[in-house]
């Protein structure tokens, strides 16, 4: 077997059964929802972070292989991280996506099998859909937090 099918394995697995996938109804979760237009790909994520740490992390939404797998192994990635670490783990994960080279100490796990998507410039948003969110909700979590 090779890599690229191994990959494609991993990706196939996250779809087909993903992780921290669901919706809470709590207030004190960051709810944050965004869509790609172009393909149709709607994700709403829900970051709940306590003491500077994220404790919990959902993902709900309809979407592509890439765009659904992805927002698992972001949730698995991103799961009992700092902010600051993981706001620093989804940038290199954008150098990976983009084609560029990234830390393999930071970005580590199965976020490294959508490495291939940078070939096809149409599902980088696929690709980085969840983790946008993620990281607009991180965004506002600390800025909530500096008020």
């Amino acid at each position: 077997m090779n890599i690229e099918q191994l990959y494609r394995q991993v990706i196939m697995d996250h779809y087909k059964n993903p992780r921290h996938k669901g919706f809470i109804a709590d207030p004190s979760y960051m709810t944050i929802h965004l869509n790609n237009p172009s393909c149709g790909d709607e994700m709403t994520v829900q970051l709940k972070v306590e003491d500077h740490q994220i404790t919990d992390i959902k993902h709900q939404g309809t979407g592509c292989s890439i765009c659904c797998s992805s927002a698992s192994v972001m949730s698995e990635t991103l799961l009992n991280k700092d902010i600051d670490d993981a706001t620093q783990i989804i940038r290199e994960f954008y150098e990976l996506i983009k084609g560029y080279p990234y830390n393999p100490d930071i970005l580590k796990g199965d976020a490294i099998v959508y490495q291939g998507v940078s070939q096809f410039p149409a599902r980088i948003k696929c690709a980085t859909l969840a983790w946008k969110a993620a990281e607009q909700g991180l965004l506002k979590i600390k800025e909530d937090e500096a008020k």
